[in-house]
């Protein structure tokens, strides 16, 4: 099996919940098992490195309202 390097953009309060977030998304999205998957960093972004402009937008507000 070849390694792909990529990146993803996660909201998260903690690492350890960016990395339960980052298994839980590739697992469904690819079917990939957890030992497949390969997590090398996992580092806070600043506002102006985010690309994906769904986040940049979640960002921006002050409190999330949750019913």
């Amino acid at each position: 099996m070849r390694w792909q390097r990529f990146s993803l953009e996660l909201l998260a309060s903690k690492p350890s919940e960016a990395i339960e977030k980052a298994y839980s998304e590739l697992g469904s999205r690819h079917k990939l098992k957890r030992s497949m998957i390969k997590i090398e960093e996992v580092r806070e972004v600043s506002k102006d490195e985010i690309m994906h402009s769904r986040i940049s937008q979640l960002m921006y507000i002050e409190a999330l309202v949750k019913w």
